[in-house]
Parts: C-alpha cells; structure tokens; sequence
C-alpha cells in the first residue's frame, strides 16, 4: 500500500535521534521506510510503529556498501514511490589514537559516515529533481568542528559529511530541494538539552525551511 506522500527514509536507524526524528516525520503523515544493519532490531522497530498505525517498513543493508545500500533504496521506492525525504544518520565510532587508526579501519569508517551520504543521495536526487521538491537531511556532530584524537575516523567523518551537506545545499538549491545538517554540539541524552525530541525539532525546522529557506545547517547547542 502506498502513501499519498513519499516516504521519509532513515539511513542508520536506531534509538535516539533517528527515532525521534522518525517520530517527527510520522506526524508530519510521512510513510517511514528505515535503514539498518541489525535485521532483527529493525523489525522490533517496524512492529512497534505499525502497532501504533504508523505506515513503517524496514529494509536491512550496510551502509557502508554501495551495492547493499543501493539495492535497498531501490527496494523502498518499488514499495513506496520515490522519497520526499531523507536522513543520513550512519556512522560508526572507533576509538583513538590516531596513530592507532589503520588505513583500513578508516576507509571503512568514513564509506559509512560520508560515501554512503552520497550513494543515497545520487540514487534519490533525480526523483526530487524532477518533481521539483525533497529535502536531504544528515546527522552532524561537533566532531566536525572540534576533532577528537580519541575520536579520529568519526571526526573526520563528522567533517566530512558537513562538507558534503553544504556544498549539496547549494547545488541542488535552484532545483527546490532542501538540502540541511544539524551539528550536534553536545552528548544527546534523554531529559537533557540534548533530548533527541528537540534535536530532532531541529531537523524538521530546516525540513520547512524554517528559520530561513536558505538555512543550510543548524549548529544545535541545546
């Protein structure tokens, strides 16, 4: 069965802001289609939304693999249509210090946290091209801003998909897609500034173009 609306895709879906950013989107009236590794914690997930009659289907892939990735995106949209939405959550924290980093560890840190962004993005920017509307969210952190030796592959990954979000954001702007990120400057926690609930307010601000359209990242300091 498909949505009058396209769905809202989450990629790296799990507890905390991928939830409640699903939750946003789900009382926007969005069908949610989400993304993960973990097959069986994904359909807890679905079971729990369609319990509450949330339109919600699960689709297990790596993000860090283009083929596994792509061959999901082109799952949700033979379900559900082509997507009006986007977030790109994944990342995968591995601890320092860099000198401890291999070259092989790294590259496979940074294919989930920024190549995988853009295997998502070229699969679903032509729909949103064509109809002349989208928006393309992403998970920053403060990482990008402040790096860690303790954090090295997630800072740079951090780094890296605030680059890529921006530079997306004026792109693809003169074609009516909104292109955002929100940094996440702070340890998210339940009941604190940082309660997933208000950062995922954050995301569907820049979703309607609120404060601004042009508004292409949001540092979120609770």
């Amino acid at each position: 069965m498909t949505s009058p609306k396209g769905p809202a895709i989450i990629i790296g879906y799990g507890p905390g802001v991928s939830s409640a950013v699903a939750e946003a989107f789900a009382a926007e009236g969005y069908p949610l289609a989400l993304i993960a590794r973990d097959a069986a914690k994904l359909d807890a997930a679905v079971s729990a939304f369609v319990a509450r009659g949330i339109m919600a289907q699960g689709f297990a892939a790596d993000a860090g693999d283009a083929a596994s990735l792509t061959n999901a995106l082109d799952a949700i949209r033979d379900a559900h249509g082509d997507a009006e939405v986007l977030l790109y959550n994944a990342a995968y924290w591995r601890p320092g210090p860099v000198l401890d980093t291999t070259p092989e560890t790294f590259d496979e840190d940074f294919r989930v946290a920024v190549t995988g962004a853009l295997v998502a993005t070229r699969a679903l920017a032509p729909a949103m091209i064509a109809a002349g509307r989208g928006t393309l969210l992403f998970t920053g952190g403060g990482l990008a801003l402040y790096p860690s030796p303790q954090a090295p592959s997630l800072s740079v990954g951090k780094a890296g998909i605030r680059a890529l979000a921006l530079m997306l954001a004026e792109e693809l702007a003169p074609m009516g897609i909104r292109v955002g990120t929100v940094t996440i400057a702070g340890q998210v926690e339940p009941g604190t500034a940082f309660a997933p609930e208000r950062i995922a307010e954050a995301f569907l601000s820049l979703h309607r173009g609120q404060p601004d359209p042009k508004t292409a990242e949001i540092v979120f300091t609770g």
